[in-house]
């Protein structure tokens, strides 16, 4: 396998990593997490079989379930992450740790494998689909997904419910004042994998407070990444292992080029290095995955080993920036089949 970074040390590293210093406390509160049926809340949510989009399986298990997380305790941010991927409990208690609000909603989002492989490969329809799974409005002939059933509608519903579910939360400070959108310049976006690309197209169009894409984005033949941003480019962080397959095929190294990452700082190897890492936007860990491509694609959002570095990619200040860095010299840019 050839060397995917230059300048930066491969070694094996367990994957454990030493907590982040303590946020400050409020003097009462607790830790709430919050969950509700999308279907519930909202009647005007529907189901979409041709996409594997369903309220339950088929076997009747529930999969419309929404998740939120606060904790009062911890002084507030003032800032909302919406996770773009299944429920991840061990993230959620990190960052509403961190005095960070989040919620992950359930929105039609299970296209991938219904797209024919030859249009996956087209370079023209993939992040189309991405953004109207994300904003419900008409981006793409291939699916079909109103605005109630995006991303952004089931987000604002979940809010909307938690205001009055958890006032104890405070998450009214996300609504504009006649409820009828989110704030969005309070919004993290992230995922992983299909998420972080979700979360990157989305950021595209609408302007957040940040995105924080781990072990993405994808979409490797498409050309949306390269397009103005509503979201400045020094608001986007990525972290991935470099045993991904997305990281040794070039795909994600190719997404963060387009995005203009190295304008921020350069690669660092997370193994290596301490909080600030450089304040770069491109993290990566080649931490002791036993050679397992796929146990790689998620390790960056599983365990204990990454307090330090989410903490870093979800509250550094977006205003401080490493010094530029060269592009990356292995990087493929043109992965179309020869």
């Amino acid at each position: 396998m050839r060397r995917r970074f230059a300048g930066v040390v491969l070694a094996l590293f367990a994957c454990v990593g030493a907590s982040g210093s303590e946020p400050s406390r409020a003097q009462s509160g607790r830790h709430y997490e919050l969950s509700v049926r999308a279907s519930r809340i909202n009647p005007e949510a529907g189901e979409h079989p041709k996409i594997n989009y369903t309220f339950t399986d088929k076997n009747g298990k529930i999969t419309d379930l929404q998740h939120a997380a606060v904790d009062t305790r911890v002084v507030s941010r003032g800032q909302l992450v919406i996770w773009l991927m299944s429920h991840n409990q061990r993230l959620f208690e990190s960052i509403t740790g961190y005095g960070l609000h989040a919620i992950q909603p359930h929105y039609a989002n299970r296209w991938f494998s219904t797209v024919p492989r030859e249009l996956h490969d087209a370079g023209n329809c993939l992040g189309d689909i991405r953004l109207e799974a994300a904003t419900g409005d008409d981006h793409s002939k291939l699916v079909d997904i109103p605005k109630p059933d995006g991303l952004a509608a089931r987000s604002l519903e979940l809010v909307k419910w938690l205001v009055e579910n958890n006032p104890e939360g405070k998450w009214e400070q996300f609504l504009t004042g006649d409820g009828d959108d989110l704030l969005w310049e309070k919004v993290i976006l992230s995922g992983s994998s299909h998420g972080s690309t979700t979360s990157a197209r989305l950021a595209k169009q609408r302007k957040v407070a940040r995105v924080v894409m781990f072990c993405g984005p994808r979409d490797q033949l498409e050309s949306w990444q390269g397009l103005p941003s509503a979201t400045p480019a020094n608001r986007y962080f990525g972290f991935t292992h470099v045993l991904d397959t997305g990281w040794t095929g070039d795909h994600y190294c190719r997404s963060w080029q387009m995005l203009g990452l190295s304008r921020f700082g350069s690669l660092v190897n997370v193994d290596m290095a301490k909080p600030p890492f450089g304040n770069s936007r491109r993290l990566v860990t080649n931490c002791d995955v036993k050679n397992d491509p796929r146990r790689a694609h998620g390790i960056v959002v599983r365990g204990d080993a990454w307090d330090e570095v989410w903490r870093y990619l979800y509250t550094h200040p977006v205003e401080q920036t490493g010094k530029p860095g060269a592009p990356d010299p292995d990087c493929r840019m043109d992965l179309r089949r020869q």
